[in-house]
């Protein structure tokens, strides 16, 4: 083999210029990060989760023994359903924002 033609399983002396579109985005530092903060943030959204099936059993406990809705409880589920909404939207490529505690402040409790 000449040197112009190098086997193709030649590992790359640090020039990325050749690279295939697929290697540069394994060897991209910006694409593990993110699978790290994905990691993150389902196991971030699991615990929300489990946080909101409380207030869904305590709003109800709620209703059952008061007759009326509790407004606080109200507000805590907005405001985490609007986080694990913003979680999603990351994990999924729909925003490059992370949500708290990294870019974004929590959310509020307001309903759009």
């Amino acid at each position: 083999m000449s040197d112009d033609n190098p086997p193709a399983d030649h590992v790359s002396d640090g020039d990325d210029s050749d690279d295939s579109p697929i290697e540069k985005n394994i060897k991209s530092r910006a694409t593990w990060l993110r699978l790290v903060f994905i990691v993150v943030f389902y196991i971030l959204a699991s615990v929300a989760s489990f946080v909101v099936s409380v207030v869904i059993v305590l709003g109800f406990l709620w209703v059952l023994f008061t007759g009326e809705s509790n407004g606080q409880l109200q507000r805590a589920g907005q405001s985490i359903a609007s986080y694990i909404y913003q979680i999603i939207r990351y994990v999924t490529f729909n925003s490059d924002e992370k949500p708290y505690p990294f870019d974004a402040d929590w959310p509020s409790a307001d309903t759009d």
